[in-house]
């Protein structure tokens, strides 16, 4: 008896490759830049901010698919030290490190 279970996971690897590939490569296939509207541009520099947002708020809001309900989270005082780390000194590596180290002790230490 052929087992053929592995042919349908293979299909679908297969599928998303393609779909992947295509969708990455639309925009190299013309030879000229594609004419776009101004207000488009305009809002396509916002894409990436909004898509990191989209990302990391319900990441820091919400615990288990509802927002958190108390101040004793220890995402709440880590997102606050970080961005005042941040708006001080504009860097990225410390605003990491920063929240961490706030964050870290308050989680593990004390079950925030």
């Amino acid at each position: 008896m052929n087992d053929w279970s592995w042919i349908e996971p293979a299909i679908v690897i297969f599928g998303l490759a393609v779909i992947t590939v295509v969708s990455r490569s639309f925009f190299m296939i013309p030879e000229r830049e594609l004419p776009l509207p101004d207000w488009l541009k305009r809002g396509l520099k916002y894409a990436p901010l909004a898509a990191l947002t989209a990302v990391i708020a319900p990441e820091i809001l919400m615990t288990r698919g509802e927002l958190i309900d108390t101040f004793l989270d220890a995402r709440i005082p880590a997102v606050l030290s970080a961005t005042a780390y941040y708006f001080w000194r504009r860097g990225i590596l410390g605003t990491i490190v920063v929240g961490m180290v706030v964050y870290l002790p308050l989680h593990i230490g004390w079950n925030w």
